[in-house]
């Protein structure tokens, strides 16, 4: 007869509603962990094959109560990628007309980090070649190599598994992110502090708009470039020699709370899309005037599936509303001015309404969500960076657990 013991484990149990159990029968013993109530790929469920043994045996005890140790292990393993980072500074917010710089993103004189670049040639990629069919590089010239910036902040201590920040359109916000670290990772005020995380910023592929490298990057409803960032930029920047040679033990977490992403225009909405298709691999997000709006390829292979691209986030299949809640943690804004501000709902073009149905459905779903309307500003506008950049980081990392 299979006998089943179960174990809980308060802080999980009450955060995921999880539950390990160990099946025995005289064939072995098998120690099992199962996660309700979380549909996301981040949360295993997995059985662990342990050891064989009689309960009616002093052996056979001692192993019993080392499957115990394992199941109390897989708890903690679980429990490091969860957090509560409560609901401060949540929900919807105006700002301007007028604006100024904040003064922790401007140079304060604290100790610097450094600084690398370097370059990776599109044609090595098995991710992004630059030869997609959906392109037309006669229009829309596709770069030959992409530049990769990477800061490491002088609070980082070599051999620490790193918190990531990966900025789209680099070198974008670097200069911004760079003061915002040098003087919030030392900062003496429990409330406004940042981890001391490593800032990548890759450039993208090339021109703008459908049919570009671009645009197949950034506006695709796919994790293909969550899987370029995990599987091509980070062990390029781990395998660069001046940055080894820096820092031979720099090591990035494994805890997707660890990884945020931040873009602007269609950067933005390619940060939501990371986060969405792989909460595994990146949970905090970052878009500024995000392009929520169709833009996708017409003959994109996603076409199938969402037809109208980032559009159905928010609206006609209402992705957001629709789909079960995923471990993210969202900053989104939209200008007062942004782009085709008056265009009517069927271009599917319009970026305030976009913008603002996105906090909508976000904000119903119970996201952790903050979000920003700017007056008197466009596109992806300078000022709203200078002002808000600081604030957006902390909010962003708030909860977070270094390792």
């Amino acid at each position: 007869m299979k006998q089943i013991v179960h174990f809980r484990s308060s802080s999980v149990e009450s955060r995921l509603g999880s539950q390990r159990s160990v099946q025995t029968s005289g064939r072995g013993t098998t120690l099992a962990f199962q996660s309700r109530n979380t549909p996301n790929p981040n949360v295993a469920s997995f059985v662990l094959p342990v050891y064989q043994f009689s309960m009616t045996n002093t052996r056979g005890l001692t192993s019993f109560c080392f499957i115990c140790l394992l199941g109390l292990l897989g708890c903690a393993t679980v429990n490091s990628h969860t957090e509560a980072p409560g609901t401060e500074g949540e929900g919807s917010f105006t700002i301007g007309p007028e604006y100024k710089i904040d003064r922790d993103l401007t140079d304060l004189g604290n100790p610097k980090g450094k600084y690398f670049e370097f370059t990776l040639r599109l044609a090595e990629s098995k991710i992004f070649r630059g030869d997609d069919k959906t392109l037309e590089p006669a229009n829309q010239p596709v770069r030959q190599q992409r530049k990769i910036f990477v800061y490491v902040p002088a609070a980082y201590k070599n051999g620490t598994p790193a918190p990531v920040l990966v900025i789209h359109d680099g070198p974008g916000q670097m200069k911004l992110v760079r003061n915002a670290l040098d003087n919030l990772t030392i900062s003496r005020d429990p409330n406004r502090q940042l981890p001391p995380f490593i800032a990548i910023a890759v450039e993208n592929g090339g021109n703008d708009g459908k049919n570009s490298e671009r645009g197949l990057e950034y506006d695709t409803m796919s994790d293909r470039l969550a899987r370029f960032i995990n599987d091509e930029v980070f062990p390029a920047v781990l395998a660069n020699a001046e940055i080894k040679a820096a820092y031979p033990k720099l090591a990035f977490t494994k805890n997707p709370w660890g990884r945020a992403v931040i873009g602007c225009s269609s950067g933005g909405a390619a940060a939501l899309s990371m986060g969405w298709f792989r909460p595994d691999l990146f949970r905090r997000i970052i878009a500024y005037s995000g392009t929520f709006v169709d833009q996708q390829d017409d003959d994109a292979p996603e076409e199938a599936k969402y037809p109208l691209g980032a559009w159905e986030y928010h609206s006609s299949m209402k992705l957001i509303e629709q789909s079960a809640p995923k471990p993210l943690r969202l900053f989104t804004h939209v200008s007062e001015n942004d782009l085709r501000s008056t265009d009517p709902e069927e271009t599917h073009h319009n970026w305030v309404m976009a913008g603002q149905r996105t906090d909508a459905a976000l904000t119903a779903k119970g996201y952790h969500h903050r979000f920003i309307f700017s007056h008197n500003t466009g596109h992806c506008d300078k000022r709203v960076f200078e002002e808000t950049l600081a604030d957006t980081l902390v909010w962003t990392w708030r909860g977070y657990r270094a390792e």
